[in-house]
């Protein structure tokens, strides 16, 4: 029998962003090991220091356009189970949820909400940088 693709999801925060972070792939199910201990929201973080220099048409959370920025960053890396999984964690990471639901309550159990009735100035992201950087590694086993 043929084990579940695994990946390594690595992704670089600021420090007051990472729980926001982790639990947004955590609800895209990353985190998870299989076996008997079912094991959930597994994760290892180190602090350390990101540099950057945002373009002439970037939109910086942190510095200034075209001005060398040094900031403190945490340096996330989860497990995810299957290729979807990773997909998955990637688009809660990148990704808006909405704050609060803002149509009629017969329409909030569907999967698709048409977009006028989504209230887009209510969204947050839970990754603050105008382009999260991540990685996502195939894991082969020995």
């Amino acid at each position: 029998m043929a084990s579940v693709a695994r990946y390594s999801l690595i992704f670089y925060a600021p420090p007051a962003a990472v729980e926001a972070c982790k639990a947004a792939i955590f609800a895209a199910s990353a985190g998870r090991y299989p076996g008997p201990g079912n094991y959930t929201e597994c994760c290892w973080s180190a602090t350390g220091t990101g540099q950057f220099r945002p373009g002439d048409t970037a939109s910086p959370h942190l510095g200034r356009v075209g001005a060398l920025e040094h900031t403190p960053e945490v340096r996330v890396e989860t497990l995810c189970l299957g290729l979807d999984v990773a997909r998955k964690a990637v688009a809660a990471l990148k990704g808006y949820e909405i704050a609060r639901p803002v149509c009629p309550s017969h329409l909030t159990a569907l999967l698709f909400v048409p977009w006028p009735l989504i209230d887009f100035s209510r969204r947050r992201r839970a990754h603050p940088y105008e382009e999260p950087a991540y990685q996502v590694v195939k894991l082969e086993d020995l």
